[in-house]
């Protein structure tokens, strides 16, 4: 059995683990896979469909929920133990202890401000058996990552498993609603803050797309004009796409860059999590491809 650490509350630690358990193959539908998250949207079959999902009781302290993961991991007994994100979880709460002996730990790394997180790290932290970086880190968080891991491997080509058809998509020829994507999972008010951000991309650009919010849900105050479905995944969305716009999470920076010319992103401010730094990197990116493909074409050698 392997078990799955997501401590964060949002969608975004569930769909990497999707990604990571389909892409390293033997573990999807072969071994049972249990997922301890507060995450509501892991009672979504689209998101956490095959997992058992464990849940902490409510109102715990980082104490009382050090302790509640380490009993249900002993309980539980995995042969491994996937940390996502956070080496030692949200608020320091895994600890050494917390691994029952035996379990080999593997570790999801992404980019964290550090600065920020590793002020939560508990005396004890857990050892990590293996990293996996899953894109550029701070040096800080690489160093802290070299010397708590036996391993440290880049894997920057996650593959997502392939959606499940939805409802009427087989009757749909189209496949989905084309014109401008909003892509985002919430809060609200983020939602409303990119909605508002896609409306005067196309006023300055002087042109009435037709824009559909994909979301769990439609957010009160979304403007009228503005479709919304309710889509999970929404990246096969993106190749009918004239324009994607999201925020700047890991995933959302990784399953549209195929897509990367109609992209557009609006970092917003986390507390551990550096959504500027990555648009940053994105966007610079860009300029290099860009810059590339006009060399090219200046050069005789055609686009790249």
């Amino acid at each position: 059995m392997i078990a799955c650490y997501a401590s964060g509350g949002g969608l975004g630690h569930l769909t990497r683990l999707r990604a990571y358990l389909h892409t390293t193959g033997p573990h999807e539908g072969a071994t049972p896979v249990t997922v301890l998250t507060p995450s509501p949207f892991a009672a979504d079959p689209r998101v956490a469909g095959g997992w058992t999902v464990r849940r902490a009781p409510a109102g715990l302290d980082r104490a009382g929920l050090t302790r509640w993961t380490a009993a249900t991991l002993a309980e539980t007994a995995p042969r491994e133990l996937i940390i996502d994100a956070f080496p030692a979880g949200l608020r320091g709460e895994l600890t050494a202890g917390s691994v029952p002996p035996g379990t080999t730990v593997t570790h999801l790394a992404r980019l964290l401000r550090w600065d920020a997180y590793s002020r939560l790290l508990p005396a004890a932290p857990p050892r990590l058996d293996r990293t996996l970086v899953l894109e550029p880190l701070a040096a800080e968080h690489a160093a802290y990552l070299r010397a708590a891991s036996g391993s440290v491997t880049v894997l920057d080509d996650l593959t997502d498993p392939p959606p499940d058809a939805p409802d009427g998509a087989a009757d749909a020829p189209d496949g989905g609603p084309g014109g401008w994507l909003i892509v985002h999972a919430g809060p609200d008010a983020e939602i409303l803050e990119l909605a508002a951000y896609a409306q005067d991309m196309a006023a300055l650009e002087g042109v009435r797309p037709r824009l559909t919010l994909v979301a769990p849900r439609r957010p009160a105050g979304l403007p009228g004009g503005i479709a919304h479905l309710d889509r999970y995944p929404a990246w096969p969305l993106a190749a009918r796409a004239e324009r994607i716009v999201t925020a700047a999470g890991f995933n959302a920076v990784r399953q549209f860059a195929p897509w990367r010319d109609r992209h557009r992103m609006l970092p917003f401010p986390r507390s551990l999590d550096d959504q500027f730094r990555r648009a940053a990197r994105a966007r610079s990116l860009d300029g290099a491809l860009s810059g590339a493909r006009a060399e090219a074409r200046a050069s005789g050698a055609g686009d790249l």
